[in-house]
């Protein structure tokens, strides 16, 4: 399998947030005001405006102390992409073959946020409110076309983010679990298979959050027609009573 993919070693991430913001400026986007919700981690969650959140979480630990595991989150670009899969205009959502990039166009607009949004076994795609058209981390696409690193990686201080052809990114996986597991005997890659963001986990990956593997998500795989289907029975049951 060719193409390019990220390796997020968790272990090494400090939460320096700077990935975050090398997205906002490359992009664009603008900031988003938020309230405080009795964590660090903000915002909240993603956004048509935020595409990379860095999450925040305190897991206690058998000694008493705190462990904070931090993770840098984006779309994964699964290899095989439910989301492209579920849409229903081919221009809207391109695959790309050279770099296996799933980059979203404006003619999200004419797609269904719930249809999209729930093929994503990791919840990633938002809408814009205002306008209808679908958003989420594009590889930084046109800087990668032009030889050049995602802004996300390009900003990184610790060696948390790296990037680089697929094979070359397993391997640099396989070695830095292999270094992890001297320290935290429950490292892990995640859904390595299957996705071209593959984290590296210091414990269980559902210690993290619910969407960092696609186990949590039961909606995994399911078809344009049943998520429709799933979307409709609500509205039968209401004409029903």
């Amino acid at each position: 399998m060719n193409g390019k993919s990220f390796l997020v070693d968790l272990t090494k991430c400090t939460a320096c947030r700077g990935c975050q913001i090398a997205c906002k400026q490359w992009k664009k986007l603008p900031a988003e005001q938020t309230e405080n919700t009795g964590s660090h981690q903000n915002p909240p969650d993603f956004s048509f405006k935020t595409l990379r959140v860095v999450r925040f979480k305190e897991m206690p630990r058998e000694d008493g102390g705190v462990a904070w595991l931090f993770t840098p989150d984006q779309c994964r670009h699964c290899v095989e992409p439910p989301c492209k899969g579920a849409s229903e205009y081919p221009e809207s959502i391109i695959h790309d073959p050279e770099t296996g990039a799933v980059v979203y166009t404006e003619q999200t607009v004419k797609e269904d946020i719930e249809i999209i949004r729930g093929a994503c076994p990791y919840d990633v795609p938002r809408v814009d409110e205002s306008t209808g058209v679908i958003n989420k981390c594009d590889m930084c696409f046109d800087r990668v076309k032009a030889g050049m690193l995602p802004a996300c990686v390009k900003s990184c201080p610790t060696g948390t983010m790296n990037f680089g052809d697929r094979e070359d990114m397993l391997e640099l996986a396989e070695k830095r679990l292999a270094e992890a597991q001297t320290k935290y005997p429950e490292a892990q890659l995640v859904n390595a298979e299957d996705v071209r963001v593959i984290f590296l986990t210091a414990y269980d990956p559902a210690e993290y959050h619910e969407f960092l593997s696609a186990e949590a998500a039961p909606r995994r795989g399911m078809t344009r027609k049943s998520l429709l289907a799933g979307l409709l029975k609500p509205a039968k049951h209401m004409m029903r009573g």
